[in-house]
């Protein structure tokens, strides 16, 4: 069976499209922004371009992505999970942005709800278990949500609670915060669903944990991350 190519009506070529797409989605950069540094490097497309292209083809590259992370985290034990949820503005109205990662900071997924009660943490932990299996612990702030959630799914003495235990997701949640600052913010709910969804499956792609290693391990790591992508979308 042959796999469609999925850029095959597109008079650009696929490496520009992969270079725009990363470029919008891994550093906080506006569309303009993304228009005027390609062409400075003597791309001419317009912003509108960008965000056709980030739209089309950024929830098939981060499947892919998904995909092969998946399938090698599995082979591994789901030791940690670390969840917790921001304030986000949809419209002028609030809702909750949901954020589950493991013992090593890797994003596993996130949910948009209009509520942080039992019904939308039990969602949430369901949607987990059903991609990724059952963990050993379960960190999570003091929302009591989350201990009437795991009480109907019978993982209550799975739950860890504790004032810093949750820095780890905490800090998870910048690169999606500096991130919406230069959308000026989200007009739907759904559109900032499937933005983070993408947009948690690049920065996971991407992110090297520089700090755990020497420089020459990084670079190494970041070449080959980068060759990577190139090969995303590839029939």
């Amino acid at each position: 069976m042959t796999i469609p190519d999925m850029f095959k009506y597109f008079k650009t070529s696929p490496e520009i499209i992969k270079l725009a797409v990363m470029m919008y989605l891994r550093f906080p950069l506006s569309l303009r922004n993304v228009e005027d540094l390609l062409h400075e490097r003597g791309i001419d497309i317009s912003h509108d371009s960008v965000r056709f292209w980030w739209n089309r083809f950024g929830p098939a590259f981060a499947a892919e992505i998904r995909k092969n992370r998946i399938s090698r985290m599995r082979a591994y034990s789901n030791w940690q999970w670390h969840l917790d949820e921001v304030f986000v503005k949809i419209n002028g109205e609030q809702h909750y942005l949901w954020r589950a990662v493991d013992h090593e900071g890797e994003v596993l997924d996130y949910f948009v709800s209009k509520r942080r009660d039992r019904n939308a943490a039990l969602k949430f932990l369901r949607k987990l278990m059903k991609r990724f299996g059952q963990p050993q612990v379960i960190v999570t702030d003091k929302l009591r949500s989350y201990g009437a959630a795991m009480k109907v799914i019978g993982s209550a003495e799975r739950q860890e609670t504790g004032r810093w235990l949750n820095n780890r997701v905490e800090n998870s949640h910048q690169p999606f915060q500096r991130r919406e600052r230069a959308m000026l913010r989200f007009r739907r709910m759904r559109s900032l669903q499937k933005f983070v969804s993408v947009h948690a499956s690049v920065c996971n792609h991407f992110n090297q944990e520089r700090h755990l290693y020497s420089r020459a391990n990084f670079k190494l790591n970041r070449t080959a991350a980068l060759a990577e992508w190139r090969h995303v979308g590839a029939p």
